[in-house]
């Protein structure tokens, strides 16, 4: 995994000379969502992958410990432990990324995947090979497999399902500095491993980003060794170019992850701002030598559109931003979809509403 980013002091300067073409973006937004779509068994390595990024996330009024404990469940094995042992995939230890929850509802979470860690066959932190997803791809212009070796182990990768919590008066991000610190801190120390914190879009829409950048960076010292996720909010920004300045300003002030919305707007995170956002991403790199993840967030339902979320990243930022170190999907009801084309994949059919666990 890559060094974590620092941060480095607030570029005015660079933040001032930002302009977005946003005709070029909508452009090349259109030829990523025209890509053609894999199948079969090359749709399976997809989906697969794309399970392994998923932050599973409950961020409901009516969330109680009975159905955090059943969503931690489901994170340690995502997909039915018979659909894996048809794809010789059922002992690879194939969990989602993360939980995401509340910050009430931190210390349910830690309780029940330390249970499931004792007791469930998929152990969280256990080290396993992804045989299926050694994919080798024709030109980036033409997103398909090319061919899939099941039985051929490549690169060892390290699995453990995250603990992550919203914080700093999620979704508006309108409470008091105070209040929002006291979040944070208080919900790294009941457990949290990644803190989803949302900044005050006032800041972003009047300009004053060296007080965005202030704010940040005090959160980011409040997760001390949690990583930070910074939700922009991004259909409240108004503008391409804000999108792009509130990257830049977040990565500044250290965050690991940069992250499109909250799932609670009206607008959430479009494959166009996405665009902004990774180009963002990449300059940022590309000047400071430091990765910084991407996770969209909000109505990301469909396993096809996790491809979709798959293929974008591999085509602006390269292979090595397809895992769950610098990429997510925040998500609550896409891991359903996936089962359920994997089930079809598997049996030929579509499952009936019974034969798939609840999630």
């Amino acid at each position: 995994m890559s060094a974590r980013n620092p941060g480095m002091h607030l570029d005015l300067e660079w933040v001032s000379k930002v302009r977005v073409n946003t005709q070029a973006v909508l452009k090349r937004a259109q030829q990523i969502q025209g890509c053609k779509v894999a199948k079969k068994q090359w749709q399976a390595a997809w989906l697969l992958k794309a399970v392994t990024c998923i932050d599973l996330t409950t961020l409901a009024g009516d969330d109680t410990p009975s159905n955090v404990h059943r969503l931690c469940m489901k994170a340690t094995q995502p997909i039915r432990h018979d659909l894996l042992k048809s794809m010789d995939m059922h002992d690879k230890g194939i969990t989602t990324a993360a939980v995401c929850v509340y910050p009430s509802r931190v210390a349910d979470a830690v309780k029940s995947l330390k249970a499931a860690n004792s007791s469930l066959p998929v152990a969280s932190g256990k080290t396993f090979d992804i045989a299926a997803l050694k994919i080798r791809f024709i030109p980036s212009s033409d997103i398909f497999p090319e061919r899939v070796q099941p039985h051929c182990l490549t690169s060892r990768s390290l699995f453990l399902i995250l603990f992550a919590s919203v914080a700093t008066g999620f979704p508006a991000g309108q409470t008091p500095l105070k209040t929002r610190l006291v979040e944070v801190q208080m919900a790294v120390e009941d457990g949290a491993k990644e803190i989803d914190i949302v900044i005050n879009r006032t800041l972003a829409l009047t300009g004053q980003w060296a007080a965005l950048y202030d704010e940040i960076r005090q959160f980011r010292e409040a997760c001390g060794d949690a990583h930070m996720k910074t939700i922009l909010a991004v259909g409240e920004l108004g503008t391409f170019t804000n999108v792009y300045k509130a990257s830049l300003v977040s990565m500044m002030a250290g965050s690991d992850f940069i992250k499109t919305s909250t799932g609670k707007e009206t607008v959430n995170g479009t494959y166009p701002v996405a665009i902004v956002m990774v180009r963002a991403i990449r300059d940022y790199f590309l000047r400071t030598g430091y990765k910084v993840g991407f996770k969209p967030a909000g109505g990301i339902r469909t396993a096809q559109e996790s491809v979709v979320w798959l293929t974008l990243m591999k085509e602006e930022l390269g292979d090595e931003w397809l895992n769950p170190h610098l990429f997510r999907l925040g998500a609550s009801s896409l891991l359903a979809d996936i089962e359920r084309q994997i089930y079809h994949y598997v049996t030929g059919r579509y499952p009936a509403y019974h034969e798939l666990p609840m999630a």
